[in-house]
């Protein structure tokens, strides 16, 4: 069975490696790939620039979207997300440090499928990562999972 991939689309070089960490810790197997602003996350979703030459068949199982992102917002790749045919269905959880209640609300109108807020305290976070992980990669049957899953 080869390994589920999770899109994590973040900034923040600390955030990035706390995530990097806290998946090696649960144990979950999926590749991470990492995309540093709206641009390069949409670049490679839709196949563009350097990922031109990435299978478009080949979506993730997941993508982990922090919202204050430089370029593009986490708002606008939510939504082109959303608008095109070849990724409406991938699960989006957004991840991110706000609490306000306008991004949650805006989340979930362009189509977030889940809208966590990032613990503080480490292990905390590696229990959240384990979870997301658990439910998405493991329990959850989406309509890009192996048949021989």
């Amino acid at each position: 069975m080869k390994k589920k991939v999770i899109l994590l689309v973040e900034d923040n070089p600390n955030d990035v490696f706390l995530t990097e960490r806290a998946l090696k810790k649960t144990r979950i197997e999926s590749e991470l790939v990492v995309a540093r602003d709206g641009v390069e996350a949409l670049d490679y979703l839709f196949c563009r620039q350097n990922f031109d030459c990435r299978n478009a068949s080949c979506n993730p199982q997941l993508v982990l979207l922090d919202l204050k992102l430089p370029k593009i917002d986490g708002f606008e790749v939510l939504k082109q997300i959303r608008q095109d045919a070849r990724t409406r269905l991938l699960p989006v959880v957004v991840l991110t440090s706000s609490t306000e209640e306008k991004d949650i609300l805006n989340s979930y109108a362009f189509g977030a499928n889940s809208y966590v807020c990032k613990p503080v305290d480490y292990n905390q976070f590696v229990d959240l990562l384990r979870n997301l992980g658990q439910f998405w990669l493991v329990l959850n049957r989406s309509p890009f999972s192996d048949s021989g899953d």
